[in-house]
């Protein structure tokens, strides 16, 4: 390594192979992707945030597996420095002469660390989320609600940690590119790099994909296994009710039947002893068929389930607490969704769930679920 010398005419060599120029831009794709998933489209395009969250994780085992058995410039023992090179090379920077590096400079190289850390951390949190809020995932089955909702909140601080991070790494890239006199974006396209006279052509190791897919298959299966018997756990906040016919019957003729998840057990309770003005009709049962359906509602209500609707709309509103629309949570999620839309001929009104929840009847109300009616 040597200071670049800008009148001797620069050479060209294969730096970055394949895999790892795929690996870069695949990671990019992807968490755009997530981003504009997480943050600037519908809910009901969860499915797709989640898939591109599987890709990320597969990525980054294939990076940390490349990284040991990869050509020489993709294997971490390349970009190990110490902190006193770190130093070194920012003062380099700062003082417009860092010295060349054939692979990754050091800069660069602890930023690679950060990001993998912290897309590491954005991974994680995303399945508790996933597994906790949404009961969804590898974790359904052994993630609680609270848990889940503790996730979302570092899920959000780490992705706006990587949104900082990843405009530094662009200034970066622009900084080095001017100040080494060579397009690292171009070669992390094409592979190559143009080394100035006097650095020595590297004799690089030669990467071992036998041995790769060697360690990858070995983590497929243990994972697999491991996936394997979480998924067979039932989601934590899921519950086998069953079906009260009684309930389906009266209720289901002049309405859909609402899960009982949807309203604690005192606010069914109080709709239950006032079904003579069950929202401006009379709808009284007798006395038998009330207690029954009203033991029912309370026995199933949104107490002893852990999803995200019951534990959201288990506060309710001081004024109806027996209306679901009502609730302060209802009323944040759906604020963007104007009355004409609940005007449409499909909906009809904000009682309607099953209009646009297609899960409706389950409780869950997963965003993949959602489909809102065009007219």
């Amino acid at each position: 390594m040597s200071p670049a010398d800008p009148t001797k005419r620069p050479s060209k060599t294969a730096i970055w192979d394949l895999p790892t120029r795929l690996f870069h831009w695949l990671l990019a794709a992807l968490v755009v992707v997530g981003s504009v998933t997480g943050y600037l489209s519908p809910e009901w395009w969860m499915g797709v945030h989640i898939w591109a969250g599987y890709g990320i994780v597969i990525l980054m085992v294939f990076r940390l597996v490349w990284g040991v058995f990869g050509s020489e410039y993709s294997r971490v023992t390349t970009f190990a420095y110490s902190p006193r090179e770190v130093a070194r090379h920012l003062h380099g920077v700062m003082m417009m002469r860092p010295p060349h590096y054939i692979g990754h400079n050091p800069t660069g190289a602890l930023m690679i660390f950060a990001l993998f850390f912290v897309v590491f951390g954005i991974t994680v949190t995303g399945l508790l989320v996933l597994g906790g809020e949404e009961n969804q995932g590898p974790l359904a089955g052994v993630t609680s609600y609270a848990v889940g909702d503790i996730a979302k909140d570092l899920h959000g601080y780490l992705i706006g940690i990587l949104f900082v991070m990843i405009v530094v790494h662009v200034i970066g890239v622009i900084v080095e590119s001017f100040l080494g006199r060579e397009n690292l974006v171009r070669a992390m396209i094409d592979g190559y790099k143009r080394l100035p006279e006097g650095i020595d052509h590297p004799q690089p190791r030669k990467a071992h994909p036998a041995a790769a897919a060697l360690t990858l298959g070995a983590f497929v299966l243990i994972a697999g296994a491991i996936l394997g018997g979480l998924n067979r756990l039932p989601p934590t906040g899921l519950h086998n009710m069953p079906v009260n016919a009684v309930f389906q019957r009266e209720c289901g003729d002049c309405h859909q039947v609402y899960h009982p998840s949807l309203l604690p057990a005192t606010s069914w309770k109080g709709l239950m002893q006032n079904l003579d003005e069950h929202f401006g009709e009379d709808a009284s049962l007798d006395e038998s068929t009330t207690q029954q359906i009203e033991t029912y509602l309370a026995t199933y209500a949104s107490e002893v389930w852990d999803t995200e609707a019951a534990n959201r709309l288990r506060r309710v509103s001081a004024k109806t607490p027996w209306q679901i629309s009502s609730a302060p949570y209802w009323l944040q999620k759906h604020k963007e969704i104007s009355n004409d839309v609940f005007a449409r001929k499909r909906i009809g009104s904000k009682a309607n769930c099953v209009a646009c929840h297609r899960d409706a009847g389950s409780g869950r109300f997963d965003d993949q679920m959602i489909n809102i009616p065009k007219e």
